[in-house]
């Protein structure tokens, strides 16, 4: 298993792009140059992950690639990110580039030969740690297209902020980070581009494919989290307390109609999801309390806003309905908002796409309940932000392990396909090129 895992891997690496007339042939050189580095390179950070914050040895990797570079990085920028500016020959617009760089504590299944191994310690209990989501692609990736930059550097209009950012996925308890900490510690501050890009590979589509739509595309992710507090009493005298148990079961039942009853999802999707549901700890014991956590997908801020105030509603009048009484934190700090691409960079940057992977391989991938930080850049500047396919070809998407799934495999064709895309983007932004 490992070994055909392997050798489908190194066919995926050796994955030709689509022979397009339109595709620059600096993107077409530079990706077959760098192509061994960049597999390299997603190798090694995949075998050594590192949760959000605490990216320490990938954001040395990125330091040293972009000193070797004649860059010079600056580093622990919100904790562990890093940045450099690469300030062309002529002159031009500016650009960000930006690449997650946190995994995920989840225990590797992959079976490869460069599986991760490690471990930590989250939320208190002992878990693996993987790069279930693709961000040690996206790091390898941004490496390539800073040391294909480089290389055209005295022919290169316009300046560009490469920006390697932790904690895309969250921070501890207690912590700060991400793409909104990088910006409130100043990463546009002195340098403000005219427009930020990132991409992602995602196991929904198949390798060579790229899917982009303007407007909004990731959904804002929000937070919650309420502790129902009853009266603890024995089991066999339930009327002698007031059980929590009872009362959060029936909170979580009728918080469904505020998405299915109260929500009008015919102008935009809304999810609210409970994902934790803590009380108790014997069997003839009635707790004091019951702590509920959850999630909540919007795509617009006024439906954000309502569907707030109802989980509220939703949570007294049903505790107390049983009695009980509810302490709720709706949202929790630290949320994303929608993630949204530019309309008229998304249209000008569409046939870039088009050019650097085929016309028929960028599609529209409908809006995404997922989230992403990177809607905080996109807050600031125009933001592009697109996804890489990166499911082998042949196979269903459909059947393939998800982001953030144990068994997630990303095949190393995604790294090629990436490589071309943003550097066709970012290369046809600067010159003034596109649509």
């Amino acid at each position: 298993m490992i070994r055909c895992l392997f050798a489908c891997c190194l066919i995926a690496a050796a994955w030709p792009a689509p022979a397009q007339e339109a595709q620059r042939a600096e993107v077409a050189d530079a990706a077959q140059r760098l192509q061994d580095k960049v597999v390299a390179w997603r190798r090694d950070i995949h075998q050594h992950p590192e949760l959000g914050n605490r990216e320490t040895r990938t954001a040395a990797l990125v330091a040293d690639h972009l000193r070797a570079l004649g860059l010079a990085p600056e580093t622990g920028i919100a904790t562990t990110g890093v940045t450099a500016v690469l300030k062309g020959g002529r002159p031009g617009p500016r650009i960000a580039l930006r690449a997650d760089m946190d995994a995920l504590p989840v225990t590797e299944r992959t079976g490869l030969p460069f599986a991760s191994t490690a471990t930590t310690t989250f939320r208190g209990e002992t878990v693996g740690v993987m790069h279930a989501c693709g961000h040690d692609a996206h790091v390898a990736i941004l490496m390539g297209v800073a040391e294909a930059l480089v290389a055209m550097r005295d022919e290169l209009p316009g300046e560009v902020l490469f920006v390697f950012q932790p904690a895309e996925e969250g921070v501890p308890e207690g912590e700060v980070g991400g793409a909104e900490e990088m910006l409130a510690q100043g990463v546009f501050a002195s340098f403000r581009p005219d427009a930020v890009f990132g991409l992602h590979v995602s196991s929904a589509l198949n390798v060579g494919r790229v899917s982009v739509r303007p407007g909004p595309m990731m959904a804002a992710s929000d937070s919650f989290e309420i502790t129902v507090k009853g009266r603890q009493t024995h089991g066999s005298r339930p009327w002698n307390g007031v059980d929590p148990i009872v009362a959060a079961a029936d909170l979580v039942s009728s918080a469904q109609s505020i998405v299915s009853r109260r929500t009008d999802i015919t102008r935009l999707p809304a999810v609210v999801t409970f994902g934790a549901v803590k009380g108790g700890i014997r069997h003839n014991i009635i707790p004091d309390s019951v702590e509920l956590i959850g999630t909540i997908r919007t795509f617009d801020d006024g439906m954000r806003a309502d569907i707030f105030e109802d989980l509220r509603n939703v949570a007294e009048h049903v505790a107390a309905a049983h009695g009980a009484s509810v302490e709720a934190t709706i949202p929790l700090d630290h949320n994303y908002p929608v993630t949204a691409n530019d309309p008229e960079l998304t249209a000008r940057l569409r046939p870039s796409l088009e050019r650097a992977v085929g016309a028929g391989n960028v599609v529209d991938p409908g809006l995404i309940t997922g989230a992403e930080d990177f809607s905080f850049f996109a807050r600031e500047v125009p933001g592009l932000y697109f996804f890489v396919g990166a499911t082998a070809q042949g196979r269903d998407p459909a059947t393939a392990a998800s982001n953030h799934s144990p068994e997630f495999l990303l095949d190393e064709g995604a790294l090629d396909v990436g490589l071309r895309a943003m550097l066709q983007v970012s290369l046809d932004y600067l010159d003034g090129a596109g649509g």
